[in-house]
């Protein structure tokens, strides 16, 4: 079922106007006549669910689901919206309190700081922790792109992680959204200065041996679409547990998709 709404609101608690009436609202101004897709129980059940496992807390939930709308679904969906305005915001909110906790937290010079923000806020940190998260299987897919493996590709659920930042901070303001990205930000800081900016798979063999002497055992699982883009998925091995499959447009950038997975997951 899908309504229209039409008119603006606004970050101060101003008046949002519809046909004439105008009732509370806030976050930052909208276009006319966006088209919302109104939520299930089952889907307001999922969201709910999500928001408390990696706790947030949405005043209102068709944000957060806008945030899991990529954009092939809205090109099968005239007039759906679509999550890369969230993605758009959320990445800048991201920077933002990233740098910010560096500034704050270190002191090593500028050129440190970049380097550490750049590899927390990669697709490739990011996607492991949007699986660790369950976001994979909220995402709203198209046809075509659900058939291609997108439900586990590294930059659709990067982007998907910055546009729930995005939402959130549309939803419930800059100190909400602040403590959500620290959530995952901060152990991943400390995971950088702890080993260095070394690539997930040797950071996860040299913990793995070093606990069970064992090296890890990475698995090509499948391997999809035409030549020119195709898609690998690769698990890893930590003796009899196993992590992924994850996808990547590589089997190396599968290979250490799964090792990150794999670091998030495994107890050490």
């Amino acid at each position: 079922m899908l309504f229209f709404i039409s008119g603006f609101d606004t970050v101060s608690n101003e008046t949002y106007s519809t046909t004439g009436g105008r009732v509370p609202r806030s976050g930052v101004s909208r276009p006319h006549f966006m088209r919302i897709m109104e939520l299930t129980k089952e889907r307001k059940h999922e969201l709910s669910t999500f928001c408390n496992r990696v706790g947030i807390n949405f005043k209102n939930l068709e944000n957060l689901d806008q945030a899991f709308h990529h954009r092939s679904l809205t090109n099968e969906k005239k007039g759906v919206k679509n999550n890369e305005r969230l993605e758009f915001l959320g990445d800048s909110v991201l920077g933002m309190v990233t740098a910010s906790y560096l500034y704050t937290k270190l002191d090593n010079p500028e050129g440190d700081l970049a380097k550490i923000k750049s590899v927390v806020v990669s697709e490739k940190a990011l996607a492991p922790v949007a699986l660790s998260f369950g976001i994979d299987k909220l995402l709203l897919l198209g046809h075509g792109e659900e058939m291609t493996g997108g439900r586990t590709k590294p930059a659709i659920l990067a982007d998907c992680m910055e546009a729930i930042i995005g939402a959130y901070y549309l939803d419930s303001g800059y100190k909400a959204a602040e403590r959500y990205v620290l959530s995952f930000i901060e152990p991943a800081v400390k995971d950088v200065c702890s080993n260095g900016v070394k690539d997930f798979k040797t950071q996860l063999q040299e913990k793995f041996q070093k606990k069970t002497k064992l090296c890890p055992k990475y698995e090509l699982v499948s391997k999809t679409g035409p030549d020119h883009d195709q898609c690998f998925n690769v698990s890893v091995h930590l003796g009899d547990k196993v992590f992924g499959p994850v996808s990547g447009k590589s089997k190396k950038e599968a290979e250490q998709l799964a090792a990150k997975l794999a670091l998030d997951k495994y107890e050490f």
